[in-house]
């Protein structure tokens, strides 16, 4: 009777461990519409692969973090799905100006910027221009106020 009681406890002990787990896991905050579809449906190996922005398309689709992801290409899909953190943006495609302000903007896909293998988008050309004045001042301060939205 008493490994039964021990193994009743164990189950009790690693199923409350389990919903910890779950309750303290935070999801991606990831930059979407109200369709689920991120950063506007441009595809975010483009900036790596084209150096440039370019539209995804919805037959080249994956979900990653809760988000729909499009890509020009099956090619750009499978890269992504390999290594979504090495192509995905920095701060869930949000901001990075807005946010180095302590507030969470969207972007516009054609202001963007890759700095040490990262991308960061902005809210807009001028955004841009801001970032670019100053870039390790910038994304510093956005880091250190990313964890305010729950993110690592």
């Amino acid at each position: 009777m008493p490994i039964l009681g021990f193994r009743r406890m164990a189950a009790i002990l690693a199923a409350s461990l389990f919903a910890v787990s779950l309750a303290i896991a935070d999801p991606r905050k990831i930059n979407t519409d109200e369709n689920r579809v991120a950063i506007g449906g441009y595809d975010t190996v483009a900036y790596f692969t084209l150096a440039k922005p370019a539209k995804g398309e919805p037959r080249f689709e994956v979900v990653w973090a809760e988000a729909r992801w499009r890509f020009a290409s099956a090619e750009h899909r499978d890269m992504f799905l390999r290594d979504p953190d090495r192509y995905a943006p920095r701060f869930g495609g949000f901001c990075a100006v807005g946010l180095s302000r302590g507030h969470l903007a969207t972007v516009n896909p054609e202001a963007w910027q890759i700095v040490d293998g990262k991308l960061f988008l902005t809210f807009s050309k001028k955004s841009l221009e801001e970032l670019q004045q100053d870039i390790a001042g910038t994304v510093a301060k956005a880091e250190q106020n990313w964890p305010l939205f729950g993110q690592r």
